[in-house]
């Protein structure tokens, strides 16, 4: 119970107000700037370690992500932040609500440049956080905690930092008061109805899906929406959420990165309405429209700077589940329409032991109402083709192209998913960035298999050299790892798989496992 303002502390004021918005889990990995912090603290909070703050970083919004509430990091001052900045360019991209805080030296001894102090510490993180702040004073820290919060959680969703000298936590200060923020945009009702107007007047009308529509829970509005349209429903270029069930007569396959390939696509469509995008994310260089030139081209989107930069159509900020709910309500389709051919998916390779087969087995085998966090770039193809995700909330991966989100945001979604089991499936060179996370999930003793794809290189690095015509590109070959080995080093079974007979028990174990598993699985 806090006392008044003689005796309430910055730590106690700043507990409580994490208390009453459920932050309860703090993701971290502690130095000696942080540790006043935990003074007397309490039980109804749990702090996860990690040994490595990238992974702590990952930990926190494979988390976040999982529970729609923001996670909350602890860092430790420069070296700590300078540490977790590549997972925190990844939790930019994937709109992940954090609050990180680092430590600071104390107020005294800032002016003489002490010992593990921070040096402008608020533009460190940036620009891949949505504010920063370190408080004038120490009394204001508990309400730039609960800014820092409100502004994560205000969409679009993203990281926050405060940076808190290590002696502020025992000085007095205030109480804070509890409020709220609440956001809802259903979008301008004049151009949501001009939307919702155009696809009633459709001949053959898309639907390209994107995160958003994971985020903003609007997964079965949009399924109702389709097949009130009889749309041809794709997903956005490098969507890192699945926003549409892949086995659905509507699902219409995957958008490539690439100019050219995605007016080739959405050729025939008169009304392409993109929800939860965007539709223009490249990842090689393109020329000519970008849109089929028949087509009229809408955009529901949360982020301002998105709709900014889309070159074509109408873009709408609002929020993928409210916009797609008010579009429902609009005017029935004025003729009746065919429905688009159904994707026929490729077969497996006849013969050999890829990737294809791999996850093939990984789709026939899989508990139900499980979750896939990817980071296999190589093996991005193959998992669309052999892995379908069918379910709502069952597919994370990493929106920043980036390396190390997927091991460590695959324990945060495990903890705050305790009942279904996380499958990770990493490439070898992924996992390799943020191997120490097996040691949190060890520890945490979270039912998570992670699924090895062992090509001995970084292959996705290979295959797109071609891309610029090189035929041997330097520093990709990843010869003499053994996870097996570092699995078991940190407290995680784990087993090797070598030909594709012994697949099937090896996966069927991991996956009946209530601990965590590795399976180093060496395909061709």
């Amino acid at each position: 119970m806090l006392g008044d303002a003689a005796t309430t502390t910055v730590r106690d004021a700043t507990l409580s107000f994490m208390r009453s918005v459920g932050m309860t889990t703090i993701f971290g990995n502690p130095g000696s700037t942080e540790l006043p912090m935990f003074r007397n603290f309490p039980g109804d909070f749990r702090y996860v370690l990690g040994l490595q703050e990238s992974v702590v970083l990952g930990m926190a919004d494979g988390f976040a992500q999982a529970t729609r509430n923001a996670g909350f990091v602890n860092l430790h001052s420069a070296a700590g932040v300078g540490h977790a900045l590549g997972n925190l360019f990844t939790a930019y991209k994937n709109q992940t609500p954090l609050v990180i805080t680092a430590g600071q030296q104390a107020r005294s001894i800032l002016p003489y440049e002490p010992f593990l102090f921070a040096d402008r510490p608020t533009e460190f993180p940036q620009p891949y956080v949505k504010w920063a702040c370190e408080p004038v004073r120490a009394e204001d820290v508990p309400a730039a905690i609960a800014r820092a919060y409100h502004v994560a959680m205000q969409p679009p969703c993203g990281p926050t930092f405060v940076s808190i000298p290590v002696d502020d936590w025992d000085r007095p200060c205030d109480p804070l008061p509890v409020r709220r923020v609440a956001a809802a945009n259903p979008g301008d009702p004049e151009a949501m109805a001009e939307i919702a107007q155009a696809l009633a007047a459709a001949s053959s009308p898309a639907i390209v899906v994107g995160a958003g529509v994971s985020r903003d829970n609007a997964w079965d509005a949009l399924v109702a929406l389709a097949e009130r349209h009889a749309a041809a429903v794709w997903v956005a270029p490098l969507s890192a959420r699945c926003g549409f069930p892949e086995d659905h007569a509507l699902f219409a396959g995957f958008l490539k990165a690439s100019r050219e390939a995605i007016v080739a696509a959405l050729a025939g469509h008169d009304v392409v309405l993109v929800i939860g995008g965007p539709l223009s994310l490249y990842h090689v260089e393109g020329f000519g429209p970008h849109a089929p030139p028949d087509a009229t081209v809408f955009q529901i989107i949360d982020d301002p700077a998105q709709a900014a930069w889309a070159p074509e159509g109408l873009a709408v900020i609002a929020n993928a589940r409210l916009a797609t709910q008010a579009l429902l309500a609009g005017p029935a389709p004025q003729r009746p329409r065919t429905a688009p051919p159904r994707l026929v998916r490729p077969a497996l390779p006849p013969a050999g032991f890829t990737d294809a087969h791999l996850l093939a087995r990984i789709a026939a085998l899989r508990p139900a109402g499980s979750i896939i966090v990817e980071e296999a770039a190589s093996s991005r193809g193959a998992m669309h083709d052999h892995l379908p995700i069918v379910a709502q909330d069952t597919f994370y991966t990493c929106a920043s192209g980036g390396l190390g989100h997927g091991l460590p945001a695959a324990i945060g979604v495990a903890l705050a998913r305790r009942s279904g089991k996380v499958i990770a499936v990493l490439g070898d060179g992924a996992a390799m960035y943020a191997i120490q996370g097996l040691w949190s999930a060890a520890q945490l003793g979270l039912a998570v298999s992670f699924v090895i794809v062992r090509n001995r290189r970084y292959q996705a690095l290979v295959e797109f050299s071609r891309h610029f015509q090189l035929h041997s590109p330097m520093a990709t070959d990843l010869p003499g790892l053994d996870f097996c080995a570092l699995a078991q080093a940190q407290g995680v079974s784990a087993v090797r798989v070598e030909a594709y007979d012994g697949l099937d028990a090896a996966l069927s174990a991991s996956f009946e496992s209530i601990g965590p598993t590795l399976v180093e699985v060496c395909v061709d």
